[in-house]
């Protein structure tokens, strides 16, 4: 009885640990493609202020670098902290759709295993295990077609990968100047681009984005710095709503 119990044991810790070596391996593409956008970020906000040692507890605590470069944008001196907290909100709140997204796969599972693994939730995490997910669904059923262990070797790359190359981007930014003439910041577009690809399920379902993307271009052009971050936003999640109103009558 104990020698099965222990090869079960060594069965499941081996399966974890392969499961976690998958998710290193997937995150590598990724982790190309952010690097570049991690430097700039780290260098736009050593360019409005931030300390070497700022720059990584603002990427570490707010892992999410649509709402930290948002942030960047509508950053001033002093601070407006509650426009800052407004507007991280607003381009997080995606986040509710996405977590709402996982509830079937990870329902199951105790709040104190589920909610420290959404604190690294961002974009990139989200669609790879999701879509992972949804390809283990039918041969192995909601409840264990999510893997952990895969999600946290996913995260993991992704969470210190990007905390160090921010900070690294703040340390050597002052000496690059402005490194977007490299064009470091088309990796931000480039990796969405791909990730909405893997999401397309045809035009209906990207009205939204469309909206977004509409709104948040002519508030580029003719509102103040760093509006259309707000305003692409809010009219993306208008949208959805409505919309999505629209297709359930």
């Amino acid at each position: 009885m104990l020698t099965s119990r222990t090869i079960s044991v060594d069965v499941k810790s081996s399966h974890q640990v392969s499961e976690f070596k998958r998710g290193l391996k997937t995150s590598i593409p990724l982790l190309l493609a952010i690097t570049p956008f991690a430097l700039v970020l780290g260098a736009q906000a050593t360019q409005k202020g931030f300390s070497f040692l700022e720059v990584p507890l603002l990427t570490g605590l707010n892992f999410a670098g649509g709402s930290e470069f948002a942030i960047l944008e509508m950053w001033t001196n002093p601070p407006n902290i509650m426009m800052l907290i407004f507007i991280t909100f607003l381009v997080n709140c995606r986040h509710l759709l996405m977590g709402a997204s996982l509830v079937p796969y990870l329902r199951h599972l105790p709040n104190k295993k589920v909610l420290p693994a959404l604190f690294f939730l961002v974009d990139e995490s989200w669609a790879v295990s999701y879509a992972d997910a949804q390809k283990n669904q039918k041969k192995m059923g909601f409840q264990h077609a999510f893997s952990m262990p895969f999600y946290a070797g996913l995260c993991f790359a992704l969470y210190i990968m990007w905390v160090f190359f921010t900070a690294l981007g703040g340390m050597i930014g002052p000496t690059l100047g402005d490194i977007s003439r490299f064009g470091f910041d088309m990796a931000f577009p480039a990796v969405f681009l791909v990730l909405l690809r893997g999401m397309w399920k045809g035009f209906n379902s990207a009205r939204p984005w469309l909206v977004s993307l509409v709104c948040a271009a002519l508030a580029y052009l003719y509102l103040p710095n760093g509006w259309y971050v707000p305003i692409g936003a809010i009219c993306g999640i208008a949208s959805a709503f409505y919309l999505i109103g629209d297709d359930a009558e």
